[in-house]
């Protein structure tokens, strides 16, 4: 555990945790990247075989650095920058234009993957826990003696988020489990930060922001809350992945894991019982 920036001597106590789902605690989705980045250079390009000339160099170093800085958002909101970008480049005359098209395309090709997986664990041949951050379930289950009250938010589609966590039995230990409402464009994560906050009268400080984002990390400091970045390499479920690091400190969190194996330090940092 890295703490980057210091917690207020004098603070409330912790009533409340927010978390990210994907990549924080599932990594059902892992690799949503390596689809998303074909699928947007595909559409903007009109082809697959998109690095012949130095345009569409440019384009897919535009898309990466587009998918680097938006990763957990709400992913209408990046389908929308892709019919954007579409129209900018002017490449692929007769690529939709409907934002909306892109999500259930992209959604399409990345549940193939996700539906994989939940089979293999439906089987028998895979375990919850092989697509679980390590120690998670750990966390929630101490917050939750705590008497925190665990929340998650996520820029997947709600009902599928719902299903997730119901796959990997983490469902039980969380209050309120936000997505993407379907056919909306809106910010579940921001949603709830505000309704702890405005509905439930919690100051910042009583509410902990977890994340693998930078968008949880930065709403969570625009909230005032204690906010906890986890750079977390999801390919093996534990460790620092740098690049997430740099982004989540860059975000202003307040402290790095890259897993909850050091349980027992968060709890500690965050002043409850182990």
């Amino acid at each position: 555990m890295e703490i980057i920036l210091e917690l207020p001597k004098q603070r409330p106590k912790l009533r409340a945790a927010i978390f990210d789902f994907d990549g924080t605690i599932s990594t059902l989705r892992h690799g949503w990247e390596e689809v998303m980045e074909p699928f947007m250079i595909e559409m903007i390009t009109g082809t697959l075989n998109s690095a012949d000339n130095k345009w569409n160099k440019k384009i897919i170093q535009d898309v990466k650095q587009y998918i680097n800085e938006s990763a957990g958002i709400q992913t209408i909101f990046q389908m929308q920058w892709l019919a954007d970008a579409v129209k900018k480049y002017g490449k692929n005359p007769f690529a939709p234009t409907d934002p909306w098209w892109y999500k259930a395309e992209y959604n399409r090709r990345l549940i193939e993957i996700v539906n994989k997986r939940i089979k293999e664990i439906i089987s028998g041949d895979k375990k919850p826990e092989d697509f679980l951050i390590a120690g998670s379930k750990e966390l929630l289950e101490a917050f939750k003696k705590n008497g925190i009250e665990n929340y998650a938010a996520s820029g997947t589609d709600n009902p599928d988020v719902l299903n997730e966590a119901r796959i990997l039995g983490v469902d039980i230990y969380f209050k309120e489990i936000a997505g993407a409402p379907v056919g909306i464009a809106n910010c579940s994560k921001e949603a709830v930060l505000k309704k702890l906050i405005l509905d439930y009268g919690l100051k910042g400080l009583e509410v902990v922001v977890i994340g693998d984002g930078k968008v949880e990390i930065s709403l969570g400091r625009e909230a005032g809350a204690i906010t906890l970045g986890v750079a977390s390499c999801e390919e093996k479920l534990s460790g620092i992945n740098p690049v997430k690091r740099q982004r989540l400190v860059n975000a202003g969190a307040h402290a790095i894991v890259g897993d909850f194996l050091e349980k027992d330090k968060i709890l500690e940092w965050l002043g409850l019982e182990g």
